[in-house]
């Protein structure tokens, strides 16, 4: 059985840069520093996640990469112009509207009428799994179907790249672990790139094949680990000896993350 080193390095990925972080650093008003020389390369097709004590500065580096704020110093760099797809923590739905018409919406700001939008909301409501539910409204639906709602407004657009923040920490365990095979089978289907955001050790374990560990704040990468398991991931890799042992090295790196507080 070879070591996680040994099956990282097997598991060199040729993929090109999406974007780069460089020297990333962010400061609020009243000199709240959220993130300090943040490097960070992430690459077409990862699923990355961002892993970190609160107030790390997870979400501050998810907001630069969707452009709601910009460095303090350093800078982003992409590689190619892209379509960008965001789903928040809370699924955000406007209540007056239909499925339907909230997942129109990104379309709808870029210009597109409803009647050729039409395939495009189809087609992402069939991909979380809600066909039949256009004509309903966010007070008729379930925690979880708000947020596949949420999910699929961000698909949509078919984006090269997908930032997810926290989108399930307020959900049971149930429909956390179905929505997470779910988003699996969604990227698979898309083929594009997603930065996630969660608390979770065993979540982004799951999920990603790239777990990037923050310090406290300020914010900044401290360690990688690669996840070379194969996707489709199943049910039966949770219960895997190398998921234990990937969570194992996943949890003691967020400790030394907690430790290397300035």
């Amino acid at each position: 059985m070879p070591t996680l080193e040994q099956a990282a390095a097997s598991h060199a990925d040729l993929r090109p840069p999406l974007l780069t972080f460089e020297e990333v650093g962010k400061t609020f008003g009243r000199g709240v520093e959220a993130l300090r020389g943040m490097n960070l390369e992430i690459r077409q097709g990862d699923f990355l996640s961002l892993l970190g004590p609160s107030g790390c500065g997870k979400s501050t580096a998810l907001r630069l990469v969707a452009g709601l704020i910009h460095p303090t110093v350093g800078r982003l760099n992409w590689a190619q112009p892209i379509e960008l797809g965001v789903v928040f923590q809370e699924p955000t739905l406007m209540p007056w509207a239909t499925v339907e018409d909230n997942v129109w919406l990104p379309l709808r700001l870029k210009g597109l009428p409803k009647v050729k939008a039409r395939d495009s909301i189809v087609e992402a409501l069939r991909l979380v799994g809600l066909d039949g539910f256009e004509s309903a409204y966010p007070r008729e639906l379930s925690g979880g179907m708000k947020m596949r709602v949420s999910i699929a407004r961000a698909l949509v657009t078919r984006p090269t790249l997908i930032l997810m923040d926290e989108p399930f920490a307020a959900l049971d365990e149930i429909t956390r672990f179905k929505l997470n095979n779910d988003l699996l089978e969604m990227k698979a289907t898309l083929g594009c790139t997603v930065i996630f955001v969660t608390h979770s050790v065993f979540e982004s374990v799951f999920l990603s094949d790239r777990v990037v560990i923050m310090a406290a704040r300020p914010g900044r990468v401290i360690e990688e680990l690669e996840v070379p398991e194969t996707y489709p991931r199943r049910e039966v890799f949770r219960t895997s000896n190398d998921y234990v042992r990937y969570c194992r090295a996943a949890s003691e790196g967020l400790q030394r993350a907690m430790e290397d507080a300035v």
